[in-house]
Parts: structure tokens; C-alpha cells; sequence
């Protein structure tokens, strides 16, 4: 019995090793087509499956390449074919013999099927060269290849993770991510089988505009591929952002999930350098390499998702029975619930910060309709990164007082729907803002959700004293997408406007968290009266003000501002300095709170003088 048990242990060994080593090729193999593609040594070979008739290659540049891409696919092949027998042997080996599994039995047939896989991948390559690299057969080629490379994954990851599990909800949503990513990749192949790389030679736009002209050649597949690379940023951010909030959190996740959001946005990247470069060869190869490890580590995720042992799904049924049942909700109870998602009263502040710039931009009125649609985009926006903010908090919300009546912590609204209201929040006000401002407005103001969602909430919040001062960077944002609305572009007016804003964010949000400290203290948020002391946070509160005053002065200069704006800059500055000197000698929870609503006045003040003096 000993003896089989350890052929069994020793069979596992050798499986899991077969299956790293193929999936290792075959991404290889995947990545190295690329080079064959973007070198356009396609045609190195004229022949299948010699090459100039012989099996030795000729010694030349794109012969080299598209040999060796031949090589690696005989190597992948062999691997593929050694783990099939290992498959093969567990399963005979289980049924003839009585034995337990030595490997899984799904991974045992997928690997027994993989070998086939292999041969279909190497006659398509053949074809290839018969056709002269026609694109429909090149894409063809492509997609068994991920075909293949997804089997190897799944055939790894299953021979890792022997006993079964799953997030029924995760899983779904990983699921539907990867076949989306599959989409993405195909297209992506027939854009560079058809030439059309370079179908817009601008980035993000496409021939400066947002929708392009899709009568052009090789239009239509660009277009497509570059709304699917969107919706797949953001599936992708929707996985990251549910594996970092379930509870118990699943480590194999968060790493997975994480690894294919910085893997897509590196992706993005190239694709722009592919456009900048005017598709340079290093460029079109990282591109198709970095698309296999992408596709590599999403059907990792998607699988991981449904073995991975976690008890999420009993809690997420634990929250939604304090949920009160459809049809006990009303209407407007439903509507009131979504709209306190948005924290409308933050809205509003950030609103009063973005006309004065237009105002100042253009020296005057800008037109009402450019107004309208900024604020209306804007307030998508804001609301967008507010919800998620809510659905990510929801746990300290339920801890402090002045939370524990929002939409999530009275189970008003489930979670799912929150973050699905957020992330829809967050593509109409970009498709917005890009249609009736323009992309930068609307980009601008879509890195402002991110950045609030993902380094504030995610990141910040929870591990430094310095959150509210960094973070405070996405509520300046606002100044800056005003002011793009009206030029197009950014000025060192509109710098300095954000730095005001910046500026006055945490002596704002720090006289605040004077107030509830405790419950920050109970919620583990390290805010800076909890960690440094309300001492050293007065002391804050007043150099920040300081040097706040020193900002408003200088946008005089800068913004060549008259003397109303000056005025009021003096007037309000200086009584904020007061304010806070006053709090930091003779400290007190009501002269922290009457700083802070002194503060919002403050801020509404300042920018409304901004608009005035402009006018004037």
C-alpha cells in the first residue's frame, strides 16, 4: 500500500510539473508567433513541414525566426504529449486497479485531449503558408492557440487544487471577464492580420474623434477592438475589486486578480506605444506577449474562482437575508437608497469648484449648453466614485456612527447592486463627458474615480496617516476637468487652482475627523487624531492653513486676478488662519467643528470670487 501511495505521490509530482512546463511553452510559443508576425517572417519557411525542403534551416534572419517558432511548437507538442500519457496512466491506473486518483479527473482528460490540440494548431500553421498568411486563417491559428494555452492553464491549475470549492457569484464574473478577453484577443489578431494597426494614427482617439469614420479601411476591426479593450479594463477592475472585498478574502485571488488588471493596463500602454512607434517590431511582439500572459492569468483566475475553497457565498446569503425582499421596497425607497449612494451634499461642493474655472478659462461666460453637460458629467462622475466608495466602506460604515446609516450598513441595497450602480455610473459619465465636452474632460475626470476608488479607498485609507492628504488629489480633479472643457488643455492657472484645492482638503477633512475619532478608532482607520493625536493634528490643521493662504495669493500672478478675487482671498485666508490658530491653542470639539462647516463656506467663497473677478 506504502509503494502505492508514493507512485501515486510521484505521478502527481510529475503531472504538476509536465503541466507548469507546457503552459511555460506554450505561452512562449504564443508570444514568439508574435515576433514571426511583427518581423513578418511568416514566409521564412515557403514550405510545411520542412523548410526550403530540408529540415536543417538556412541561416537567415526571418528563416531563424519562424524555425525556431516551428521548434518551440515540436517542443510544446512533446510536452503535451508526455502529459497526456501521465493522464492516460492515472486514469487506466484508477479504474483498472482500484487505485485512488493520482491526478484530478478533469485535468486527466484535458490532458489526454490537449495532444490533439496540438496537431489541429500545427496543421492550421501549415495552412498558413499555403494561404500566404491569409488573415482569416492567421486569426484562425490564433484563436486555437489560446484555445490550447487556456486547457494547459486550466490542466495546471486543477492538478494544484485537488479538492473542489468554489465562488458560485466570483466565478460567474470571472467567467464572463475571461470570454470577453477571449473576444479581445481575437480581434486584436485580425487587426494585425489585416495591416490595420495603424487604421487611426492617434491615441485614444481615432482620427481625433471618438467615433470614427468606419467606412475607412480596417476601420470597423480597430474601432471594435479598442471598445472591447474598454470593457474589459473594466470587467477586469470588477474582479480585482470583488476579490479584495470578500470576507473571508481568498490570497490566490487578490494576487490573480490584481496581476491581470496591471497586466491589462500594461497592455494598454503598449498598444498606445504600437500606435506612437507607427507599430515598431518590439512594439507588435510585447503586444501579442503580453496578450498571452494576460490571457494566461485570466483563465487562471476563472478557474481558481471555482475551486478555490472559501465560505464567501454563505456570507454574502448571511447579508442578503437582513435585506428586506423585493417586494417590500418601494419605488422610491429604492430610488432614495441609490441616490444616498452618490452622497448628493459632496456632489454639490465638488460642482461649485468646476464652473469658476470655466468661468476664468474663458474669460467670460462659456456657453450654457458646455456648462450643463460638464456638470451633468460631472456629477456622474462624482457620483460614480462615491458608490463605489460605499460599497468598498461598507464594513467600517456598520462600525462608525455617522455611517451606520447609509445604504449598505442599513441594508437598504445589496452590495452587488451598489458596485454594479457605480461601475455603470463611471462609463456613462466618460461616454458622456467625451460625446458633449471632450476625451480629455472626460478622461480626466474618469482618472479621478480611479484614483479615488483604487488608491484612496482601496489602498490609502486603511494604511497610512497620510490618506486624506494624498487622496484629497481626487477631489481637486474637478478644477482641472472645468477648465479642460473650455481650452482643450491644461494651464498653470487650472494647476494652481487644484493645488487650492488640494491644499484645503486635509485641514478640511482633519477637523472632521477631530469630531468622530472615536469612530474611526473603532472602524482600525488610521486617520491622524487616531494614530498622531489630536495635539499634532491641531498642529497640522494650522500649517496647512498657512500655507493654503499662500496658495490663494498666488494665483494672483499666475491668473493675472483683480482685486476682488485678492480681497476676498486675504479676507477668507486669514480668518481660516485664525481659525485654526485659535483651535490649536485652545482646543475643542466645537471649534473643530466650526472650522470645518467654516471650511466648506470657505471653499464655495474662494471659487465664487474666482467667477466674479473673472467676470468683471
Amino acid at each position: 500500500m506504502a509503494a502505492g501511495l508514493d507512485r501515486s505521490q510521484d505521478m502527481r509530482r510529475a503531472f504538476r510539473t509536465l503541466a507548469i512546463a507546457t503552459t511555460a511553452s506554450t505561452v512562449l510559443l504564443i508570444a514568439w508567433g508574435g515576433v514571426v508576425r511583427a518581423t513578418g517572417s511568416g514566409d521564412g519557411c515557403p514550405d510545411w513541414p520542412t523548410c526550403f525542403g530540408s529540415w536543417v534551416p538556412r541561416v537567415e534572419y526571418h528563416t531563424l525566426i519562424e524555425y525556431f517558432h516551428r521548434l518551440l511548437a515540436v517542443v510544446s507538442a512533446g510536452l503535451s504529449i508526455a502529459l497526456a500519457v501521465v493522464g492516460a496512466w492515472s486514469l487506466a491506473r484508477a479504474r483498472v486497479g482500484g487505485h485512488a486518483r493520482a491526478v484530478p479527473r478533469v485535468a486527466a482528460w484535458l490532458a489526454v485531449g490537449l495532444a490533439p490540440l496540438f496537431v489541429i494548431q500545427a496543421a492550421i500553421g501549415g495552412w498558413i503558408i499555403a494561404t500566404h498568411e491569409d488573415p482569416a486563417v492567421v486569426t484562425l491559428h490564433f484563436a486555437v492557440a489560446f484555445v490550447v494555452l487556456a486547457a494547459a492553464v486550466v490542466i495546471m491549475v486543477l492538478a494544484r487544487l485537488l479538492e473542489p470549492g468554489g465562488i458560485r457569484s466570483y466565478a460567474r464574473i470571472t467567467a464572463f471577464a475571461a470570454l470577453a478577453t477571449y473576444g479581445l484577443l481575437l480581434v486584436g489578431t485580425y487587426v494585425r492580420a489585416e495591416g490595420a494597426g495603424l487604421a487611426f494614427r492617434d491615441w485614444p482617439l481615432m482620427s481625433g474623434r471618438l467615433v470614427p469614420d468606419l467606412s475607412r479601411p480596417g476601420a470597423g476591426p480597430m474601432f471594435a477592438h479598442r471598445l472591447l479593450a474598454i470593457a474589459v479594463t473594466a470587467l477586469v477592475a470588477w474582479c480585482m475589486v470583488r476579490a479584495r472585498t470578500m470576507r473571508p478574502r481568498s490570497p490566490r485571488l487578490v494576487r490573480l486578480s490584481t496581476l491581470v488588471l496591471v497586466l491589462v493596463l500594461a497592455q494598454v500602454a503598449v498598444g498606445a506605444l504600437n500606435v506612437v512607434t507607427e507599430l515598431a517590431t518590439w512594439a507588435r511582439a510585447a503586444h501579442v506577449a503580453v496578450s498571452a500572459l494576460i490571457w494566461a492569468t485570466i483563465v487562471a483566475l476563472a478557474v481558481v474562482a471555482r475551486r478555490e475553497p472559501s465560505r464567501d457565498d454563505l456570507r454574502a446569503d448571511a447579508e442578503d437575508e437582513g435585506f428586506p425582499a423585493t417586494a417590500d421596497r418601494s419605488l422610491g425607497d429604492t430610488v432614495r437608497a441609490f441616490a444616498a449612494l452618490t452622497k448628493p451634499r459632496i456632489i454639490v461642493l465638488l460642482l461649485i469648484t468646476t464652473v469658476p474655472p470655466m468661468i476664468l478659462a474663458a474669460g467670460g461666460l462659456p456657453g450654457a449648453w458646455l456648462v450643463l453637460a460638464t456638470l451633468v458629467g460631472g456629477t456622474l462622475a462624482a457620483a460614480s466614485a462615491n458608490a463605489c466608495n460605499m460599497y468598498l466602506d461598507r464594513d467600517i460604515d456598520q462600525v462608525m456612527r455617522r455611517t451606520r446609516r447609509r445604504p449598505l450598513p442599513r441594508h437598504a441595497i445589496q452590495p452587488e447592486a451598489a458596485l454594479r450602480f457605480g461601475f455603470a455610473l463611471g462609463a456613462v459619465a466618460f461616454t458622456f463627458l467625451a460625446l458633449t465636452v471632450n476625451v480629455l474632460a472626460a478622461t480626466l475626470a474618469l482618472s479621478a474615480i480611479a484614483f479615488y476608488v483604487f488608491v484612496y479607498t482601496m489602498w490609502l485609507k486603511r494604511s497610512t496617516t497620510q490618506n486624506i492628504v494624498i487622496g484629497g488629489a481626487a477631489g481637486a480633479v474637478p478644477v482641472l476637468v472645468g477648465w479642460a472643457a473650455v481650452t482643450g488643455g491644461i494651464a498653470w492657472p487650472a494647476v494652481m487652482l487644484f493645488s487650492i484645492v488640494f491644499l484645503w482638503t486635509p485641514p478640511h477633512f482633519w477637523a472632521l475627523a477631530m469630531r468622530v475619532r472615536d469612530d474611526y478608532a473603532a472602524a482600525g482607520v488610521p486617520m491622524l487624531p487616531v494614530v498622531r493625536g489630536e495635539e499634532e493634528t491641531r498642529r497640522q490643521i494650522f500649517l496647512y492653513s498657512l500655507v493654503l493662504f499662500g496658495a490663494t495669493l498666488l494665483l494672483v500672478p499666475v491668473a493675472s486676478m483683480g482685486p476682488i478675487y485678492l480681497v476676498t482671498a486675504v479676507v477668507l485666508g486669514g480668518s481660516f488662519v485664525y481659525r485654526a490658530l485659535h483651535l490649536w491653542r485652545e482646543p475643542s470639539d466645537a471649534r473643530a467643528w466650526a472650522l470645518f462647516k467654516f471650511s466648506v463656506l470657505y471653499l464655495g467663497a474662494l471659487f465664487v470670487a474666482v467667477a466674479i473677478d473673472a467676470l468683471v
